[in-house]
This record gives structure tokens, sequence and C-alpha cells, in this order.
């Protein structure tokens, strides 16, 4: 069953570096700079979603397995020779990192559709995001800063404070990643934590896990110190023996409310920091006086692109009711335009779903919209074919607690609700545990700072679908996470704060 997705394009072929690197009979830990391998038996099949082949196999790591690895990133971070190493060379590496990523996109790129579904197209922009962050990061190196202070401390006659805010790397940090975009994903972390001086243990999703290991033998390419990056692989006991380990100085991660709330709680126990980047129902805003025609097809490409797969993705749309049924017949026409097929395909416009698993939770989620009421108004079904494939699909609904309203789902699946003006829009908007991203389309600009001001979310975006820049922080309110992702804050997020006062 190995190197079978040649698919539909039959003059395609994968790069031989990737067809390298996917002919391995098992992919193991990289741990200290060295391939590990575990001496469990136990190991996952990736399953390409296109075709629904096993093109790889992956370890699963032991709680043996994670402290060997969270060992590696404890002595690397404890010995200096990352955190101590002049800024301006942990600069250089970074860039050589981005560097060999630039010479490895293809690859990579590859490997990522194959496992992911995504189209090529999509994956090679992922990894030049990746590519880009990398290079922030790398300049933030040389610019990290604390700060003088006053102090009102009394001394004796003749004597004087000095006193001053020092920022240190907080340690060794559990990176714990989705498998909706793996590798943008780990460079949001990976990026700003090395910039601090600080060391990591990387989990990739089980369910996405052979372009992160792909990556991570261009760290010592690089010229990375060993154990400075940690990378293991495993199911949800692997990242629970990771996140509950009393040696890991602080946890990031992203992925679903639930199991955010799990690993929050893992880290209360140690009284371990943590970011939590989670679950979204992003709100759109559509008013009567926008460019109705870019915002059709921005809510559209907001919810559909890469099958709706996307934490900020728009999937609830508010349209003002005078333009209520123009307005959602184009987001439909924009969605039956799209077309479905591999993610080789230059012509597809949508490819699969990740996983069997995944299809069959969001077709749930369909049904239940169905039976709760809504109405399904385009799309909603699989076509006949190989692969995990699904329609663009569109409810309409005046029921703002329904439950396809109020639930993630996860696919390419948006529900329109009209309002009749700004503050029945804004109330339903925020009417959601979420608060991570949201959208405004209108050529009012003293509306749109009034929706910027009374939208609770970390994001909103003025006419145009939710997109990521690493000078924009990231992160979401209310039961979307905690801390912030990307831009200063992101690095600041892996410091620490000493002060210090010396008297002279």
């Amino acid at each position: 069953m190995r190197i079978s997705y040649i698919y539909k394009m039959e003059n395609f072929k994968i790069s031989n570096a990737a067809e390298a690197f996917l002919k391995k009979e098992q992919h193991d830990f990289f741990i200290n700079n060295k391939w590990v391998r575990t001496d469990s038996p136990k190991t996952i099949d990736i399953v390409n979603p296109a075709n629904d082949s096993i093109v790889g196999k992956i370890s699963v790591a032991t709680a043996e397995d994670v402290k060997n690895a969270i060992t590696s990133g404890k002595r690397a971070f404890q010995n200096k020779v990352w955190r101590d190493m002049s800024p301006i060379k942990r600069e250089q590496l970074l860039h050589n990192l981005a560097d060999l990523m630039q010479d490895h996109l293809i690859p990579m790129a590859e490997i990522l559709t194959i496992e992911n579904g995504k189209l090529l197209s999509h994956a090679k922009s992922e990894i030049q995001g990746a590519i880009n962050t990398f290079r922030y990061y790398a300049g933030w190196a040389t610019k990290i800063e604390g700060q003088t202070i006053d102090l009102s401390l009394r001394q004796k006659p003749g004597f004087k404070n000095f006193a001053f805010i020092k920022k240190e790397p907080i340690g060794l940090v559990a990176v714990i990643v989705p498998w909706n975009f793996p590798i943008s994903i780990a460079t949001w972390k990976l990026a700003p934590l090395l910039a601090a001086g600080c060391t990591a243990v990387l989990k990739p999703s089980e369910v996405t896990p052979l372009s992160t290991l792909y990556l991570a033998q261009l760290f010592e390419l690089a010229g990375f110190p060993p154990g400075v990056v940690n990378v293991i692989t495993g199911d949800g006991e692997s990242g629970a023996a990771l996140t509950s380990n009393p040696q890991v100085d602080k946890i990031t991660f992203t992925g679903s409310t639930q199991v955010g709330k799990i690993i929050g709680q893992a880290a209360m126990q140690n009284l371990t920091p943590i970011s939590l980047e989670l679950g979204g129902k992003s709100p759109a805003i559509v008013f009567d006086d926008a460019d109705l025609t870019a915002a059709a097809k921005g809510v559209a490409l907001g919810i559909f692109r890469n099958g709706g797969q996307v934490c900020v993705a728009g999937s609830r749309v508010y349209i003002q009711k005078k333009v209520y049924d123009n307005v959602l017949a184009d987001i439909i026409s924009e969605g039956k335009k799209m077309n479905m097929s591999d993610g080789f395909d230059e012509k597809a416009d949508l490819g699969p779903l990740v996983s069997k698993k995944h299809l069959e939770s969001v077709s749930a989620y369909i049904a239940k919209g169905q039976e709760g009421g809504a109405q399904l108004v385009s799309g909603g079904s699989s076509p006949n074919r190989q692969g995990c494939f699904l329609e663009p699909t569109v409810f309409s609904t005046t029921d703002n607690n329904h439950l396809i309203v109020q639930e993630e789902v996860f696919g390419p699946v948006l529900v329109a609700i009209p309002f009749d003006n700004k503050e029945d829009a804004l109330r339903m908007a925020n009417d959601s545990r979420y608060g991570l991203a949201s959208s405004v389309w209108t050529k009012d600009i003293s509306k749109a700072l009034q929706c910027v001001d009374a939208l609770d979310a970390g994001w909103v975006f003025v006419n145009s679908p939710s997109r990521s820049d690493p000078n924009l922080p990231l992160g979401g309110n209310k039961n979307s996470g905690i801390g912030r992702e990307l831009g200063k804050e992101g690095l600041y997020t892996y410091l620490k704060t000493k002060g210090v006062n010396i008297v002279y």
C-alpha cells in the first residue's frame, strides 16, 4: 500500500526527497538530534484522506519515551548552550532553519498534502508562511528588553536603589499542535520560544505527524545544539505524559476546547504556566451597505477554505434582512463553483476532510442541524467517490440558539441568520461561549469601528476573512483560549520576569 498516492494525475510524481521519506517502514522520535526508536510495539497508521491509502507508520511514545525527550530538552536548557548563546547567533540559526525550509519546501508540502488532504498550493503557502514566521522571530532574538524602574524604598543616607526588570527564558516548553495546520501552528510556537532561549518537546497530532517529522531533521542540519528541539509522536496518552510531567516549565496547546480543559487541569497540578488556543464559532456580519459581492466571496472563502477545518473560520454569518436572500444566494453560488478533488489536482478548490472519523463527525452535525429545524439550503452530502470529501454546506435559520449555530463543526458548514440592525447583529454575534475571531463587512468606517469595540473576540477583521500574520497577535476570549500567539506578545509569553534591586 506504500507510495500509492499518484492519484488521478497521470503525469504527477512526488519529489525524490518526499518519496524517500515516506518509504521508511516506521518513523521514529527525534530526541537529542538523533532518531530514536521506542521499545513499544504500538504504532499508528497514517492514512491519506484522498484515497484511504496507508502512507506511513509512526511510533507511539510511552511514558518512558516522553520522559527521555523531556530530559533531553531540560538538559539542553540547563547546560545553557542555547539560552546563553549570543542573541545574534540564535538569530542566525533561525535564519539557517528558514533557508533549509525554503530548500525543502516542495517535499514538505507534498507530505503535508498526502497526510492532511489539503491542496498542494495551500500546503506550499503554509510552509512559506512558516518560513516567514521563523524569519520574523529570528529578528526578535536580538530585541528582547527589560526596563529600569524607580523604587520608593528608603535607604540609609548616601545609598540609592538601582532597580530593573529582567526578562529570562521560561525553560522547557511542551508543545502540542493539531492536524489542520501542523507546520504553521508548530512554527507559531517554536519560533518565539527558540528566539527567547527556551527548548522544546513537540508532539504533533497523530493524524498528521509526517510533515513535522520531516521538519525535525532540519534543526540538526541548521546547526541547533542537541536537545533544543525534540519531537515525539503518539496518542492522547503520550500527550498526557508530556503535559503532566513536573519538569515541563510551560505548556502551549492548540486544539479543541474539550481537550484544552483537560490539559489545563493537568497543568494546574504542577502549577505549570499554560497557553491555550482553542475552538471557535466565529461570526461574520454583513451589513446592507457593504460591497455585497466581495462580502459573499469573503464569507465563502472564510468557511470553505481548507474544508472549514480552520479554528478562525467564519462559520456563522449574520446578514442584514434587506440583502439576506441575495447575499445568501451568492455565498451558495461560490460554494457550488468549488471543484472537489485530490490535493494534487491543480484544478481543485476543495480537498478532502482530514479523516473518515472527522467526516463522520461533520456529517453528524449536518444531520442534527436538519433534525433541529434548520433549513439545509445547499450541499450537505458526500460525493460518491473514494476519499473523505464533503460538499460545501449552507444552512439558514432564525434561531441563534440552534445547535448548528452554537457548536463548532470544524467543516465546510456555514449557517446564515438574518438580522434587523447593528445592535441585533452584535447581540447574536456575542451570544456564544467562544470568542476567537470575527469579521465585519461594511463601507461605513464609523459602524465598523463600533463593531470592533463591541465584538467579544480576539480577532476582528473588517472587509476581509480572518488571516494570520506573524506580527498580529492571535488568541481567543471565553472558551476560545488563554493567552496570545504571534507578534511581540507571542514572544514574551515564553519569558519570565525577574525584579532586581541593587543598593549602592
